[in-house]
Order: C-alpha cells, then sequence, then structure tokens
C-alpha cells in the first residue's frame, strides 16, 4: 500500500469540506486543473451551485454534495454520494473552519461546541468516514487537514475556541501520519498565514442546535486583514505541490517561521527551568541537573 508521492492525479477523485469558497475552491481548481475528479462538500447548497458551474467552466468533472461536517450521518452520506458519483475517491481535504471569538468564560456552551463541531470533530467525522474507503483500494491516498498558524503558534486572547481545535487539528493529522505508513495514505496539515476567504461570514451558517451565537468580538474584525490575504488558489496550488512530495506541514508564509522558533525557544527554556528546579532535584527525578551529575560522576 502506498500514498500519492509521484504518482499521477490523473483520474484520482478529490473530496472536499468548506469547499465552496476560499481555500476549499482554490483547491477544487488546483485539483481539477491536475485531471482529478472533485466532489465539493459545503453546507450552504446555493454557494456549492455557484461554485460548482464556475469548475466547470473549465470542463472539470465535479459534483457537490450538502453535509455538515458537525453531523456524522451527514459524513457517511457525503462519502457514499461520493462513491457513487466517482467509484472511489483518493483525496480528502477536511477544510471547513469556522471562529467564534469572546473571553473564554463569556462564551457559551454554544459557541464551544459550534467551533468544536465544525474545526476539530468535522476533521475527525471526515476522516472516520472517508478513511476505509481509501485503504479499500489500495492505490495510494492522501488526506490534507486545515489547520491555522494559530494551531501551532496559539497565545491570541479572545479566541480560545478557534486555537484550540486547530492545535487539535495539528495533533490528530501527526497521528494519521503514522497511521498511513501502514493504511497506504500520507496525511498533511495545512497551516495557513492571512488568505483571502470569507470565514468572517461562518456565523450566517450556524445550525439552530447550537443556539445564537453571543461571542463578545465580531469576525467583521478580521475582514479588512483577511482581504489582504493570499488567493486561496495559490493555496490550492501549493497543497496539491505538497501532496506530490508528501509534507506533513504545509505554510502559506515562510515568513512566520520566525514566530515558530520562538515559541519553540520558550519550550527550551521551560525545559532547562525544569531541569533546574528544587522537586525535580530533591527528588533525584530522570533528567534534572542533579540526576545528571549522577550520572556523569
Amino acid at each position: 500500500m502506498r500514498d500519492l508521492e509521484g504518482l499521477s492525479f490523473e483520474g484520482k477523485v478529490a473530496f472536499i469540506t468548506g469547499g465552496a469558497s476560499g481555500i476549499g475552491l482554490g483547491m477544487a481548481h488546483a485539483f481539477a486543473g491536475a485531471g482529478m475528479k472533485v466532489m465539493l462538500g459545503d453546507i450552504e447548497k446555493p454557494a456549492l451551485e455557484r461554485a460548482a458551474a464556475e469548475l466547470r467552466t473549465a470542463n472539470a468533472a465535479v459534483e457537490t454534495v450538502q453535509c455538515d461536517v458537525s453531523d456524522m450521518a451527514s459524513m457517511r452520506a457525503a462519502a457514499t454520494a461520493t462513491l457513487e458519483a466517482f467509484g472511489k475517491v483518493h483525496v480528502l481535504c477536511n477544510n471547513a473552519g469556522v471562529s467564534s471569538g469572546g473571553l473564554t468564560e463569556e462564551l457559551d456552551d454554544g459557541d464551544w461546541a459550534w467551533v468544536i463541531g465544525v474545526n476539530f470533530l468535522g476533521v475527525l467525522n471526515g476522516c472516520r468516514a472517508f478513511i476505509p474507503h481509501i485503504k479499500r483500494h489500495g492505490e495510494g491516498g492522501h488526506i490534507v487537514n486545515t489547520s491555522s498558524m494559530a494551531g501551532l503558534l496559539g497565545g491570541m486572547a479572545g479566541w480560545g475556541p478557534y486555537n484550540s481545535t486547530k492545535f487539535a487539528v495539528v495533533g490528530m493529522t501527526e497521528v494519521l501520519r503514522q497511521e498511513g505508513r501502514t493504511g497506504g495514505y500520507g496525511a498533511s496539515v495545512l497551516c495557513p498565514g492571512g488568505v483571502n476567504t470569507n470565514i468572517y461570514e461562518a456565523p450566517r451558517n450556524r445550525p439552530q442546535r447550537f443556539g445564537p451565537q453571543v461571542s463578545k468580538v465580531a469576525m467583521e474584525d478580521i475582514r479588512s486583514d483577511l482581504k489582504k490575504g493570499l488567493d486561496p488558489k495559490v493555496v490550492g496550488r501549493l497543497v496539491l505541490e505538497a501532496i506530490r512530495d508528501n509534507r506533513l506541514y504545509i505554510f502559506t508564509d515562510p515568513r512566520l517561521r520566525k514566530l515558530v522558533e520562538q515559541r519553540h525557544q520558550h519550550l527550551l527554556e521551560d525545559f532547562e527551568w525544569a531541569a533546574a528546579s528544587h522537586a525535580l532535584n530533591d527528588a533525584g527525578a530522570p533528567g534534572s541537573n542533579s540526576e545528571r551529575r549522577d550520572r556523569d560522576r
């Protein structure tokens, strides 16, 4: 069994959540341009129809399915629809994402449940629904989970649900990377910086079961910054290239490397603090300075 590294994409099948706009639609354009068949999944049916029509102007083989990634039954139905349309699936892109801002103690159960349901459980549901089908045909496959630089850096006050779920997606993808070694698929986590998407409009599609949003921070606040971001079609081409090369992490803004280095420097500093701590040294704990000295004698 194998992943898709170095293989032709012609005729392969991709399923993309959040595929009606933004990064998802950018991926669809890139995949279709490489000769793939594309199933677009999204919660908003009119947007799906517009996206499909856009892709078909370039003679893309594209179908659509309305789905709610936070609902496992909906994702299983989307997998069935994909197989009915194209017979197989090779690339799974768990891309749908939302956000709700506000202080941790101010956000209500619905705010937390909605963001967790889409950003984290949506990735889990997609994997559970589609991975068995990828493994079954044995032709190779790849999973791309959309996280964020917020999933590596964190620390943004007022964005607890978003940051927490994006960290979780990074962790899940690292697990999938290992599981895929025997499962016959690769896995990548997309950690974009600023991209020109409409995530700030996500609350319009919030399912009623999560209740009204009580966020104290309006997503409109980030609209102007996102409008200056990278073209989603560029991100789509980057994702295709990363699948070809079987990369684990996909970064859209190499300038942010410095922030990641700073984060890891803080981690190393606190490891050194732990090694020098009274609690660990008094106990002679493994890795403490006192244990190192005793070992080196």
